[in-house]
């Protein structure tokens, strides 16, 4: 029989877009689970950032292992819990970090219960595509889009002027790597890959062999640069995960974006299953 995981502790919030909880993970003394009505948002282990819970993040982890500049500039677009934020702060010592979250009292709740003191993060409060646009050309070399809104990606953040304005502010050989939500078809999926790769050069998809199939809703990290990505390494490291992921490269997105529609305007992201993200 199974044992049951009853979180150690929990801390409620009200915020700005919903009810925030703070799950205490039973078996990691330090380790939070944040929800945002009902939706895991992140997880985080305050006594080591480099325990990466969720799969998808644990893959973004990777992206960041690969980067070439040693100590890079990071753009991430939605907060959660700052989880690859404390990542980063902790594996490339130096660099230079922002975050952009919405909701400003979701911000307040993670800096009180799970501070970030010594870290070279910066936060700032506001929508991500309002940020975006104020943001340098050139002076990024990462960006990460994983911004939801209750469990949806909003539609702002999925246009192909969305894309073009993360392709602007990206350096030379800088990435782009976006957290989409799918399952069955992907057709939001396969619209996000035509939609980046009408911009980009380089694609990637890192993507578990059951949600390519359509047998489960998931996670599908989109990755993009005007470079070449380097896909045998990260598949060697995906492959090599608790639960392993295929890397799909520029050819085999291509061959999958090409019956998208991506001429009637942008639209969210799919709503998930119950259960899937914490639904209830």
């Amino acid at each position: 029989m199974s044992r049951q995981r009853v979180a150690r502790a929990v801390v409620r919030a009200e915020v700005d877009h919903g009810r925030a909880e703070l799950l205490g993970d039973p078996d990691r003394r330090h380790g939070w689970t944040l929800l945002v009505d009902g939706t895991a948002q992140s997880h985080v282990d305050l006594d080591d950032p480099t325990h990466l819970e969720f799969e998808y993040v644990r893959r973004l982890a990777h992206v960041v292992d690969l980067l070439a500049v040693p100590a890079p500039r990071v753009l991430h677009l939605g907060g959660g819990a700052w989880t690859l934020p404390r990542y980063v702060a902790a594996t490339r010592p130096g660099s230079a970090q922002r975050v952009v979250e919405i909701d400003a009292r979701l911000v307040e709740l993670v800096a009180a219960r799970l501070p970030v003191d010594g870290l070279d993060i910066e936060v700032t409060v506001g929508d991500a595509r309002a940020a975006l646009e104020e943001v340098a050309s050139a002076s990024v070399d990462l960006l990460v889009l994983d911004v939801f809104a209750g469990a949806r990606t909003p539609a702002h953040l999925t246009s192909a002027e969305f894309v073009a304005s993360a392709a602007r502010v990206l350096a030379a050989g800088g990435v782009y790597a976006a957290n989409v939500a799918d399952g069955g078809r992907l057709e939001f999926a396969r619209t996000q890959f035509a939609t980046v790769g009408a911009r980009f050069a380089e694609l990637a998809a890192v993507v578990a062999p059951d949600v390519l199939h359509g047998r489960r809703f998931g996670n599908v990290v989109l990755l993009a640069s005007d470079d070449a990505l380097p896909l045998p390494e990260l598949s060697r490291r995906t492959a090599g995960d608790p639960f392993p992921a295929r890397v799909l490269d520029t050819a085999e997105m291509r061959r999958m974006a090409s019956a998208a529609v991506v001429d009637r305007g942008a639209v969210p992201s799919p709503m998930p299953p119950s259960g899937f993200f914490g639904r209830p």
